[in-house]
């Protein structure tokens, strides 16, 4: 197995999800980017809030990680947008094509 980063966070509309997600996709900060339609209950400035919203779950590598979460939060409609990360064991093949789908090009 590879191991891979997973990065999620969400967005206030579909439009602003995907058009993040191209640019990660095309800066080659991820590999690939997963977009669902999400429902969240939070508390916000003391109040709770619940909001349709729009998830995207970026496949990166651990080296490529750190610019896209500085990626996503300068882009970013959100004053504080939660970006969450964590490790996965994906097949060597899937692996290999993150790697390769995030790799600088010359």
């Amino acid at each position: 197995m590879s191991r891979i980063l997973l990065v999620r966070t969400s967005f206030g509309s579909a439009d602003e999800a995907a058009r993040i997600a191209h640019a990660m996709i095309e800066a080659r900060l991820a590999a690939c980017a997963s977009i669902e339609p999400i429902r969240s209950i939070y508390r916000w400035q003391g109040t709770v809030e619940t909001d349709d919203e729009t998830a995207v779950l970026f496949k990166t590598t651990t080296d490529r990680a750190p610019a896209l979460k500085a990626a996503i939060t300068a882009q970013h409609g959100y004053d504080l947008p939660v970006i969450e990360a964590w490790e996965a064991d994906v097949d060597p093949a899937v692996g290999e094509w993150i790697y390769e789908e995030t790799a600088s090009v010359s």
